[in-house]
């Protein structure tokens, strides 16, 4: 099903903001020229409708954000949403209709890298152009795709390497609990070689993957304590997604697993996920991101009020997310502006060197690989659902999304 975003009704509550955020008690003139449209291409239904819909949300938001300031080059935005639904060639075809139906100049979309992976060739082949904002497993460059998630050095390794150091409780073994696709296997392909360089070997990986939406966690948290009870220090390494990550913290503390015991580290848990949850049992498990809704500071403070007014609930969470999806739409309309032109092969020239003072307190550029400059955070879950930052790069880091613990690499890394 096709909408469009009703762009101007909620101008009154987005008032109050810094300049940056600033909009005009008018209603904007816009100027000649046809709207510009913008696609919006998340599970809105089934296993990854938990963490895809605050993303539409977010593209929504800043639809009405940017024609409250008159557009971009004068020309009204238009939202196009579609709703994939959780199937990964579904993706595929919701792609297609908006390049091709909807003729859309941009789209903001996918979470998964299986829907990721599925689209791509179809932005290829037409020539559009994604702002995908999740956190993913690296080995990959498009022309036609931005990311503004991390890459695995802005994420995973530094998350490991953590839990190795005297402040993270100095693991000497590691459980890798994934979503059995793409995205935890190579991620976790990448970590095992990283640990190897530092000495742990495969007696000391335990490896388990699932299904999408799995539910019945009893099994594998015992292997995991049992693997725990063998002599050395250990910790988890979470890339569960969607739904399933609410039976499995749920079982986590049914079987007692505390975080000084054996730590967890999750690389798709955010604010929106625990807000479904009892967070009691897990206060002090971890998260590793690029940003989390307790940074100080005044562009983070402007994000939120620009989202607790949007949605009308100033209890909803942010989460990083969706932080990646306003910093990608404010460089592209960034982008739009320099090059005077919403056209593919102009945006993404002009694309190249866009940099933001992101909500995560940190500035942010794209570099020439289309992937972003980003801290690395890593936060203690508290009782209420946020996280107290525990750790953090003292600079953004430049992305490497062709790792080095991957030999066939070698020629690939620049």
């Amino acid at each position: 099903m096709t909408s469009t975003s009703p762009t101007l009704t909620r101008r009154a509550a987005l008032g109050g903001l810094g300049a940056a955020l600033a909009m005009p008690a008018l209603r904007p003139a816009f100027g000649q020229g046809t709207p510009i449209k913008v696609g919006v291409l998340h599970s809105l239904s089934g296993t990854m409708a938990i963490s895809e819909t605050a993303l539409r949300d977010t593209v929504l938001m800043m639809v009405d954000w940017v024609n409250a300031k008159g557009g971009v080059m004068g020309r009204k935005v238009e939202a196009v949403v579609v709703d994939p639904a959780s199937n990964w060639p579904l993706f595929a075809e919701k792609a297609r209709e908006l390049l091709q139906v909807h003729k859309v100049d941009v789209t903001f979309g996918c979470w998964t890298s299986v829907s990721r992976k599925s689209v791509l060739p179809v932005f290829e082949e037409l020539n559009g152009m994604l702002f995908y904002p999740v956190q993913y497993e690296g080995e990959e460059e498009s022309k036609n795709i931005f990311y503004t998630g991390a890459a695995p050095n802005q994420q995973a390794i530094p998350a490991v390497e953590y839990l190795m150091s005297k402040d993270g409780g100095e693991a000497k073994r590691i459980a890798l609990l994934g979503t059995d696709y793409v995205y935890p296997r190579t991620t976790n392909r990448i970590l095992r070689g990283f640990l190897k360089s530092k000495g742990i070997g495969d007696g000391d990986i335990m490896e388990e993957y699932t299904p999408f939406g799995h539910s019945d966690w009893q099994g594998i948290v015992a292997r995991v304590k049992r693997f725990a009870g063998e002599g050395k220090k250990t910790a988890i390494v979470s890339t569960i997604n969607g739904d399933a990550n609410v039976p499995f913290y749920r079982e986590l503390g049914n079987q007692g697993i505390k975080a000084e015991d054996i730590p967890c580290v999750a690389f798709s848990v955010g604010e929106e996920e625990l807000a479904g949850i009892d967070t009691k049992p897990l206060v002090g498990h971890l998260a590793a991101w690029n940003y989390f809704m307790s940074v100080p500071g005044t562009p983070n403070t402007e994000f939120k009020q620009l989202w607790q007014s949007y949605i009308k609930n100033p209890k909803r969470v942010t989460n990083d997310p969706m932080e990646a999806t306003y910093t990608g739409f404010r460089m592209w309309t960034q982008a739009v502006e320099r090059a005077k032109s919403t056209k593919v092969d102009d945006v993404r020239a002009a694309m190249i060197g866009q940099k933001l003072m992101a909500p995560c307190g940190y500035e942010e550029e794209m570099l020439p690989n289309h992937h972003l400059s980003k801290p690395v955070l890593i936060g203690e879950v508290q009782e209420d659902g946020q996280f107290n930052i525990v750790w953090k790069t003292p600079n953004a880091v430049k992305a490497e999304n062709w790792s080095p613990f991957i030999p066939e690499n070698a020629n690939r890394r620049r």
